[in-house]
C-alpha cells in the first residue's frame, strides 16, 4: 500500500507501481462513465493513505449551450456531482481569478495551502473551500491528445495538508488517468456532437451501427414541417448579424417546445424545420399539439419584442400529418443524411405550402386530427388535391384566436 511505502521512504519519491495504478490500467475497461471512475479512484486513494477529501475534473465540451462541465467528488458521497457551465462563465469574476483558468491558460500546476493563506487574498472558490475546512489544494492539467487540456484538482482537510509523497503519488496517476478519462470524454463528446447535429434519437441509431446507406426502420409518426414567411425579403434588407439572431430566436421558439414534448427535430432547412413524433410514444399527437401551442405562445412573445423595435413581425406556416415513414440513412456513398422520407412527409410539406394560399398559420390533415381528437380546436377548410398525392386531402386549420397552451391541456 502507498501509506506504508510513503512512510518508509519519507514521501520523497513517487511510487511507480501501486494497486491504484494497476486498477486504473487493468480494471476500468468495463466502466463507461468517468464520474464513476473518479469516485472509485478517490476511495482507493484514501484507502492507500493519500488524504483526498475532494476531487474535481473540469472538462471543456463541444456543446452549443455548455462550455464545460465539472465532475466533483467529496468525502462521504457515493456518487459524483456533475454541473454544467455556459459560455458566460468566462466573463464571471470568480472564474477569471480561479485556479481552473490558470491551468487552462497554460500553468503546469496550481498549489495553495489554504490554512496558511490570508482569506481575502484567495480566489472565491478557494475561500469557500477554506471556510469548509479544507487546508490544502492542488490542481494539474489533464493533457489529452492534440493539445486538448482539461483540469483535475484535489483538496484535503488533513491538518498538515498534502505531504510531498502524497503529491508525488497523485502526480503519478495523472498520465494514466488522462488516458482513461480521454476515452470516456471523447465518447461523450461524440455523442454530444451527434445529438447536436442530428438529434438524440438519430444519434442513438448511428452509434448503434446504423451507418450504411439505406439502413433504417419503418415507423408510424406524426410529422410537422415549419417554414418562415417572407424570409428572403428579410435576409435581403436586414443586416447579416440581425438575420442570424432572428433565425436563432425563431428556432428557439419553435424547436424547444418540440423537443421538450418528445419530438425529434431531424433537420433545419434554411428558415424551416422537419420534426417527427413517433406514434410508439403514448399521446404522441397530443404532445405535438402541446408543442405547437407553446411554440405559438413563444412566437407571440418574440413578435412583441420585434414589433417594439419598429420591425415587421414574423409569420410562419406549419403542415402537420401522420403516417408511415422510412426513418434512416439516405444520400451519396460518402455523405449520408439521417432523415425520414415517404408519402406522409410529402403531405405535411404540401400542407405547409398551402398555409400561404389559405392564409392560416397551421394546417393539419384529417388523419392527424382524428388521432389527436382535437376537432374542437380546428376549423374545416375543405378537401384539396395535393400535388403528387392521389385523393383529395381533408384540411383543417387551427382556430388562431382560441388556440393556446391551456386549450390543449384542458382537452
Amino acid at each position: 500500500m502507498w501509506s506504508s511505502e510513503l512512510e518508509q521512504h519519507g514521501g520523497r519519491w513517487p511510487i511507480r507501481k501501486s494497486p491504484v495504478l494497476d486498477w486504473l490500467v487493468n480494471d476500468t475497461r468495463g466502466e463507461r462513465y468517468i464520474d464513476n471512475i473518479l469516485v472509485q479512484l478517490c476511495e482507493r486513494l484514501s484507502e492507500a493513505g493519500v488524504p483526498v477529501d475532494r476531487a474535481t475534473i473540469h472538462i471543456r465540451t463541444h456543446h452549443p449551450q455548455w462550455l464545460g462541465a465539472r465532475i466533483m467528488w467529496e468525502n462521504g458521497l457515493t456518487e459524483a456531482e456533475i454541473k454544467t457551465f455556459g459560455y458566460e462563465i468566462e466573463q464571471n469574476d470568480d472564474y477569471v481569478g480561479s485556479p481552473v483558468k490558470a491551468i487552462n491558460d497554460g500553468s503546469s500546476r496550481y498549489r495553495q495551502r489554504l490554512a496558511e493563506a490570508k482569506r481575502d487574498t484567495l480566489p472565491a472558490v478557494l475561500r469557500d473551500l477554506r471556510d469548509q475546512g479544507y487546508v490544502d489544494y492542488i490542481a494539474w492539467p489533464l493533457e489529452h491528445t492534440l493539445g486538448q487540456r482539461h483540469v483535475m484538482t484535489f483538496a484535503t482537510k488533513r491538518q498538515r495538508g498534502f505531504r510531498q509523497g502524497h503529491l508525488l503519488a497523485l502526480k503519478d496517476i495523472l498520465p494514466v488517468f488522462s488516458l482513461v478519462s480521454e476515452i470516456r470524454v471523447k465518447n461523450r463528446l461524440a455523442r454530444t456532437l451527434l445529438e447536436t447535429y442530428v438529434g438524440p434519437h438519430a444519434s442513438e441509431q448511428i452509434l448503434a451501427g446504423a451507418t450504411t446507406r439505406g439502413s433504417g426502420v419503418t415507423l408510424n409518426a406524426a410529422i410537422v414541417i415549419c417554414d418562415l414567411r417572407d424570409f428572403t425579403t428579410i435576409s435581403d434588407v436586414w443586416p447579416r448579424d440581425d438575420v442570424i439572431e432572428l433565425l436563432n430566436d425563431y428556432f428557439d421558439a419553435m424547436s424547444e417546445p418540440i423537443t421538450r414534448h418528445g419530438g425529434e427535430i431531424l433537420k433545419f432547412l434554411g428558415d424551416g424545420l422537419l420534426a417527427i413524433f413517433p406514434l410508439s410514444v403514448p399521446d404522441a399527437c397530443m404532445n405535438l399539439m402541446l408543442a405547437l401551442a407553446e411554440a405559438r405562445d413563444r412566437m407571440n412573445v418574440l413578435n412583441e419584442r420585434i414589433s417594439g423595435r419598429g420591425l415587421d413581425v414574423l409569420r410562419y406556416g406549419m403542415g402537420v400529418h401522420v403516417g408511415e415513414v422510412m426513418y434512416g440513412n439516405i444520400g451519396s456513398r460518402s455523405r449520408l443524411d439521417f432523415t425520414v422520407i415517404g408519402p406522409a412527409v410529402n403531405v405535411a410539406s404540401r400542407l405547409e405550402g398551402m398555409t400561404k394560399e389559405l392564409g392560416r398559420s397551421v394546417l393539419m390533415s384529417r388523419a392527424f386530427i382524428e388521432i389527436a381528437d382535437c376537432f374542437e380546436l380546428t376549423e374545416f377548410m375543405g378537401s384539396f388535391p395535393l400535388k403528387g398525392i392521389g385523393e383529395p386531402i381533408a384540411v383543417y386549420a387551427l382556430r388562431d384566436a382560441a388556440f393556446r397552451s391551456g386549450d390543449v391541456q384542458n382537452m
